[in-house]
Parts: structure tokens; sequence; C-alpha cells
């Protein structure tokens, strides 16, 4: 068992999902239970299974959750494509918010090879 809130990739995951609530906050009222909803459920997915993986017993299951991670953050890289698309984010914020999952992906990629080797 490992205390997630000492992982980098949770801390900077906890950020981005804190982000990605702040800026969708500006959405339109009617993406209230569609993109919004969407966008803020993948963001918070990604620390949330983080630290479900780091409270499980064994490795292989901690690698299960790092790879629901890492789902999660490709749904928000699409999503947040869509709401850039849609007009809903200007094109810093969309940079800023895109490599931050770019970041946090490269980050899951290591941390569950790390896992994988350490089994």
């Amino acid at each position: 068992m490992r205390d997630f809130k000492t992982l980098s990739v949770w801390q900077k995951s906890h950020i981005l999902a804190l982000s990605i609530y702040n800026s969708t906050a500006a959405f339109p009222k009617e993406e209230l239970y569609g993109l919004i909803s969407q966008m803020r459920r993948s963001a918070s997915s990604i620390p949330t299974n983080l630290a479900e993986g780091c409270g499980r017993t064994t490795q292989s299951q901690l690698t299960h959750f790092i790879n629901i991670a890492l789902g999660s953050a490709s749904e928000l890289q699409y999503q947040l494509m869509l709401a850039k698309d849609l007009g809903f984010v200007s094109d810093h914020i969309f940079k800023e918010q895109s490599n931050k999952v770019t970041e946090i992906k490269r980050m899951l990629t290591s941390f569950h090879q790390k896992v994988s080797t350490d089994s």
C-alpha cells in the first residue's frame, strides 16, 4: 500500500482536476450534463484511480488502476479538443491544460512500467 499523496503524478493530476473544474464553470449552462460533466469526471478520475490503486494490496491491482487513469487522461485530452473547437475554452487554456494532460500521460506510462517491473 502506497501513500498516493506523495506521488508527483497524483499531485499534478489533482491540480489539473481543479483547473478543469474552474475552466468548465464558464461553459454554457446547457452543457452542465454534457461536456462539463464529462470533463469533470474524466479529470477527477485520474487522481481518483491513482488513489484507489495505491490503496490496493498487489502490484497487479495498482497497474490496473494506473491503466484506468491513463484511459481517463486520453478521454480528457479529446474533450479538451472538443471544448476548444466549440469555442468554450481559449487557445491559451487549451494549450496549458493539454500540455498538462500530455505530461501526466507520460508520467502514468512511466509509473506503470516501474510498477510492472517491480512485480
